[in-house]
């Protein structure tokens, strides 16, 4: 292939009759206007669609990802552009890769993410493999976040701040960047993407879009983790911070931090939030809401973005997210290891969980840098 040919959207020196691209396709309408566009484009496009659970199981539910409908809705639009759709079945890597450990860190008292670890574990592990064994250039999905060249590929986060996914896809490795593609991150709203769809004649161009986690039904997390885990929602005694009992509760898993409805604690002066899970004694610990603040972050399992390495300086001035929802607050974050750290909050946030996520950002730009997992070191 000649250097100087010039390189396609994607960013490959070929034309696009000539570049294979797999497209991970949910079901929805993000990932089929991405399957469509490039097909448009003269691209050679794969759809591969997984099926994650049996959508006859009673863990599934009506419109969730890769659920029935949706592998039904992502062959219909392959077959509305005209390419070839396939459908894998990675139950068993779903349910050990991500529903196994969702369950058990449930049980343990921290608050999970399943949605980054079926990206970083199914899609953009064993997928992307497998795309790589259909000999394609490269893999795209239907994610809001932006693919940008500087020395070397950089994530940054989408332009529609409201669709930003950044939060969920910060376990990226380099290797994974420099195969991935994300078309839909430069798009100003949702607005646009359905109106691709329509443009498109796409039969999923009005479908809603999924709510909660995929396998989760009604957001019941306790009634999941008491079927995966018989008998894991063990009664046990709601305390105060200085251990007196206030009440009783029928099973930790069915408290998270910052939970303050649903404690069934009367005669208060004040209101009193969950400050605390301590699965091996069974206790759910309350306090004010002054309790809630935290400031010192620990972080284990990072995935770091930068030019330089993590541990290369003493610490770095970064914007963070310990929640998906809200936008990044300054922070410090010093390294204490290749892949751990603390982060200093300059200010504090409320309700931080172990098994939540701290993400990292440029401070003054859009570009993610990676982040780790919070883990009970506070």
């Amino acid at each position: 292939m000649p250097r100087d040919l010039p390189l396609n959207s994607l960013g490959i020196p070929k034309p696009p009759e000539e570049t294979r691209v797999v497209v991970a396709m949910s079901g929805g309408v993000d990932s089929s206007v991405v399957a469509a566009e490039l097909a448009l484009e003269g691209y050679d496009v794969i759809g591969v669609t997984l099926q994650l659970y049996d959508h006859g199981a009673a863990l599934a539910k009506k419109g969730a990802c890769c659920a029935g409908r949706d592998i039904h809705d992502a062959r219909r639009v392959a077959e509305t552009m005209g390419f070839p759709h396939y459908v894998l079945d990675y139950e068993n890597t779903f349910r050990e890769s991500v529903i196994d450990e969702f369950a058990d860190s449930y049980l343990g008292g921290a608050t999970p993410v399943p949605c980054i670890r079926c990206n970083e574990r199914v899609k953009f592990r064993d997928l992307l493999e497998t795309a790589k064994d259909l000999d394609a250039d490269c893999m795209a999905t239907g994610h809001y976040i932006r693919r940008e060249m500087g020395a070397k590929a950089e994530l940054h986060r989408a332009a529609d701040p409201i669709r930003d996914q950044s939060y969920f896809l910060f376990s990226t490795t380099q290797e994974q960047l420099d195969y991935l593609r994300f078309p839909l991150g430069h798009l100003p709203d949702k607005a646009a993407t359905r109106a691709l769809a329509a443009k498109h004649g796409l039969p999923v161009a009005d479908k809603p879009d999924s709510q909660d986690i995929c396998f989760v039904p009604n957001g019941n997390y306790a009634a999941v983790i008491e079927k995966l885990r018989p008998g894991a929602a063990e009664p046990g005694p709601i305390v105060d911070m200085e251990g007196r009992e206030l009440g009783r509760h029928d099973g930790v898993i069915r408290y998270t931090i910052g939970q303050r409805r649903g404690l069934n604690i009367g005669g208060l002066a004040e209101p009193l939030y969950v400050v605390k899970l301590d699965p091996d004694r069974r206790e759910v610990i309350v306090g004010p809401k002054s309790a809630l603040a935290t400031r010192l972050v620990p972080l284990r399992e990072i995935n770091w973005l930068g030019d330089a390495p993590l541990d290369s300086r003493a610490e770095w001035r970064v914007g963070t997210k310990v929640r998906s929802t809200k936008p990044p607050m300054e922070a410090i974050l010093r390294p204490l290891g290749p892949d751990a750290a603390e982060v200093e909050l300059l200010t504090p946030e409320e309700g931080v969980s172990p098994g939540q996520a701290c993400v990292f950002y440029d401070l003054d730009g859009t570009r993610l840098f990676g982040g780790g997992w919070i883990w009970r070191g506070y």
